[in-house]
């Protein structure tokens, strides 16, 4: 019996993985200190089952995970739970520039003069994104997605932390950080994005491409003089990029009133800021030209840091064409009235004709009451509608519960905190003993 335990086990090092923890919420423990069911992402991820229709809840112990993670689109509903936004995160040193033909000189490109002076920091590969989104119906969040090629170069070329090209994709309360085309959404027109509470940082295009997106309480955050904040490319799409109650900030570079909300990328784009603050200064024209003509580039209740409202008379409404595609000239309004904002809300943009509603899988239940410890155990009053509860010891994960119990391992010192997970893996709010 001890030989065939013993061998499971074995088995289970080997492939990258462990026994999964029976009394664990999560199908899926990540953890770069082997306190896990795997060590990488992608090993969870590949372990995953094929065309689920219920979530699979893979948790990321906080660390620094270097590598590319790729969601096949058989790898439906993965939902990725990170510990804390600030200290999860993925990244990976990728740029989609290049790689020169041998005997090349190194200097005459980007991407080999980050390699001279890091020769094992720099990996190119087609797909081009540190994380790669094409299973339909996932979900993140509490987690820092960074590309390093652009956060250390502050330059391109293209250096993607995030391509979600899925439909239903939600992310909350997470970081996104490069330089040029940070974030790129859909080619789909008819594929739904949704994002809450999350940072996205860049200088270029950093949020780009097609589909409906709705982003709320976000914070787009400029990196130089000039920045361009969307680069959209829409055919056919009911809504476009809309960003409600987001925030516009930047560095010092960025605060010299030359910013631009968008620039228009290909075939008919649409984007709408509304209840935006904009704690720098945008240039007075708004946007500017890139090749198409924009179906709507318009902005309702823009407000300055102080919260007055902007005058925005000297937006621009008149845009250059370029390409066999497009027209010459084209216009386009720079406003819509409360009316039509009101019509750019969650109701009409995300749940489709199958209901999608990720603002569910957000919820945060409420902190589990009455936490004691006694002995060894520790113990809580059951929260409603909890699949399960995660144990801390200060900020390190210890262990998990299906049942409002616990047997504390011997070495625990510090504080104890207690959070409920809901059903689609989201952390709760914790109580602390």
């Amino acid at each position: 019996m001890k030989k065939i335990i013993f061998t499971v086990l074995f088995m289970g090092i080997l492939s990258g993985g462990y026994a999964q923890d029976s009394s664990s919420p999560y199908q899926a423990v990540v953890a770069l200190d082997g306190s896990g069911d795997y060590t990488s992402i992608q090993d969870a991820v590949n372990a995953a089952p094929d065309n689920r229709q219920e979530p699979w809840l893979i948790f990321l112990k906080n660390g620094s995970y270097r590598e590319q993670v790729i969601i096949p689109a058989t790898k439906t509903y993965i939902h990725l739970i990170g510990q804390d936004k600030n200290k999860t995160i993925i990244h990976h040193c990728l740029n989609v520039g290049g790689k020169p033909e041998e005997g090349t000189e190194p200097a005459k490109t980007a991407y080999w003069k980050h390699s001279v002076h890091n020769p094992s920091s720099e990996v190119h590969k087609l797909e081009g994104s540190v994380v790669y989104i094409k299973g339909d119906h996932f979900y993140t969040e509490n987690i820092s997605y960074l590309n390093d090629w652009g956060v250390d170069s502050q330059n391109g070329p293209q250096a993607l932390a995030m391509s979600s090209q899925a439909d239903c994709a939600a992310y909350n309360n997470c970081i996104f950080r490069s330089f040029q085309d940070t974030w790129m959404t859909s080619r789909t027109d008819s594929h739904r994005l949704y994002a809450k509470d999350c940072w996205i940082e860049g200088a270029v295009d950093y949020f780009y491409g097609s589909g409906d997106a709705l982003l709320e309480n976000c914070t787009l955050y400029n990196l130089r003089s000039g920045s361009v904040i969307v680069a959209p490319s829409h055919k056919n799409v009911r809504f476009g990029y809309v960003f409600r109650n987001c925030i516009v900030d930047g560095n010092a570079a960025a605060a010299d009133g030359k910013q631009k909300l968008g620039r228009p990328w290909h075939n008919s784009p649409r984007a709408v800021y509304i209840h935006t603050t904009m704690r720098i200064p945008l240039a007075p024209e708004g946007w500017t030209n890139m090749g198409a003509i924009p179906g709507l580039f318009a902005e309702y209740d823009s407000r300055d840091a102080e919260g007055n409202v902007l005058d925005l008379c000297q937006r621009k409404t008149e845009y250059d064409g370029r390409g066999p595609d497009n027209p010459p000239k084209g216009s386009c309004r720079a406003t819509i009235t409360k009316e039509e904002a009101d019509g750019y809300v969650y109701e009409r943009i995300i749940p489709g004709d199958d209901g999608w509603n990720p603002r569910a899988m957000m919820e945060k239940l409420p902190s589990p009451a009455k936490l004691k410890k006694k002995g060894d155990k520790v113990s809580w009053k059951a929260v409603p509608a909890a699949a399960g509860y995660v144990i801390f010891n200060n900020d390190r994960v210890i262990g998990f519960a299906k049942e409002p119990i616990y047997t504390l391992p011997s070495e625990v010192k510090g504080n104890l905190k207690v959070c409920a997970v809901n059903r689609y893996g989201s952390l709760g709010t914790e109580s602390v003993l």
